[in-house]
């Protein structure tokens, strides 16, 4: 049974997203098929370099690159959510595939949950 997870939100300033996460990284792991998708605020999870720091957190970046490692199947990110907060292939983590139709890509999967 294969599972997309959809992150909407801002990666820092709830625990929403990050559990979001735990919970692909768990399913990959035990091997259940899991995906990530990132629309709205959401896609700024994929961009590189951020400096949570100043704000008591810590980045991201090193937890989703992890995520092939753990069978995450597919990073995807909302192309036109990616063009408004001014994600692009160079300021943005490598292997995220951009999808013009996230409900397509929502409907390839048995289960879809939303983080929040």
């Amino acid at each position: 049974m294969s599972t997309l997870i959809v992150v909407d939100q801002a990666p820092y300033g709830s625990w929403a997203g990050r559990e979001a996460l735990d919970m692909t990284l768990s399913l990959a792991a035990f091997d259940q098929p899991a995906a990530l998708l990132f629309i709205g605020a959401g896609v700024n999870w994929l961009r590189q370099q951020q400096a949570p720091e100043g704000i008591g957190q810590k980045s991201l970046e090193k937890n989703l690159s992890a995520a092939p490692i753990f069978g995450v199947e597919t990073i995807m990110a909302s192309a036109s959510d990616c063009q408004r907060y001014g994600l692009t292939d160079a300021n943005t983590l490598a292997g995220v595939v951009t999808v013009d139709d996230t409900k397509a890509a929502m409907a390839g999967y048995e289960q879809v949950a939303f983080a929040g």
